[in-house]
C-alpha cells in the first residue's frame, strides 16, 4: 500500500506524528511533503489549467512530484495543525492549484477509487472548520472514501501532550488503519458522489468549457462510462 502525506507546515508537531502514526501502522510504502518547504506558491488566476492545460500553469513542474505521488498513491493524507480555525496558508495555495481536477472540469478518475483522510489538531477549537477546508477538495476530486480526524491536543507541541491523550490517540489512529486496510482495492464512491458526478455528467453533454467537454468525451464520461467502474 501506498501512502502520501501531505503536511500544511514545516515543522513536525502534534498534527505531524498523528499523521505518521497512522501511515506507520499500514503496511507499505510513504512518502510525505511538507508545505511550504516542498511547495509554496500562490495561484496566480492565469486560467491556463482550466482554458488549456495544467502544464502550463507556471507552477507545474515544482507541483509535479506531489502530483504523481498523489496519483500513484492508495492513500492520501492531508494534514494541518489549525490556524485561525482554519488550515494553513500553505495548505490552501497548495489546493487552490488543483482546481481543474474538481469534477466540474477534469477529475482525475484514479481519485475515484482511492481513499484520503484529513487530520487536524489545535490546542483548543477550530479542527472541524480545517479538516471541511481539505476534505472539501478531496470530495471535489472524486475521492472514493474520505476520512477525517480533528482533536484538540491541549498543548502547543506533541512534547507538551499528556501520556492520557496520546494513548486516546494511539488507539484512534489503530481504528482508522484497520477501516483504511479493509477498504483497500475496493473503494466505491458513495451517493453523494456519484450524484454530483451524475450532474456534471449531465453539464459535460452540454458543455462547459471546449477544454473540459473534450475530456469528458474522451473519457467517455458523457456516455455511459464511469471512472469508478473498469
Amino acid at each position: 500500500m501506498k501512502t502520501v502525506i501531505i503536511h500544511g507546515q514545516n515543522h513536525k508537531g502534534s498534527t505531524y506524528h498523528i499523521a505518521h502514526q497512522v501511515a506507520e501502522k499500514l503496511a507499505g510504502e510513504i512518502q510525505e511533503f511538507f508545505l511550504p518547504k516542498d511547495f509554496g506558491d500562490f495561484c496566480i488566476g492565469c486560467c491556463n489549467c482550466f482554458n488549456k492545460s495544467e502544464s502550463l500553469c507556471p507552477h507545474y513542474n515544482k507541483l509535479l512530484p506531489i502530483t504523481q505521488a498523489m496519483d500513484q498513491a492508495d492513500l492520501i493524507i492531508l494534514a494541518s495543525p489549525v490556524y485561525v480555525y482554519h488550515a494553513t496558508g500553505p495548505m490552501k495555495a497548495f489546493l487552490d492549484h488543483y482546481g481543474y481536477r474538481w469534477m466540474v472540469h477534469s477529475p482525475q478518475k484514479s481519485m475515484f477509487t482511492k481513499q484520503a483522510l484529513v487530520i487536524s489538531t489545535a490546542a483548543g477549537a477550530g479542527t472541524k472548520t480545517t479538516n471541511k477546508d481539505m476534505a472539501d477538495s478531496l470530495f471535489f476530486w472524486g475521492l472514493g472514501k474520505i476520512y477525517k480526524y480533528g482533536l484538540a491536543v491541549a498543548a502547543i507541541n506533541w512534547a507538551g501532550v499528556t501520556a492520557k491523550k496520546k494513548a486516546s490517540i494511539d488507539k484512534a489512529t489503530s481504528s482508522l488503519a484497520k477501516k483504511i486496510t479493509r477498504r483497500v482495492n475496493k473503494v466505491k464512491p458513495g451517493l453523494k458522489t456519484r450524484a454530483f458526478f451524475f450532474l456534471m455528467h449531465i453539464l459535460q453533454r452540454k458543455g462547459f468549457t471546449p477544454k473540459d467537454k473534450k475530456y469528458w468525451d474522451d473519457m467517455g464520461w458523457t456516455g455511459k462510462a464511469r471512472p469508478w467502474k473498469n
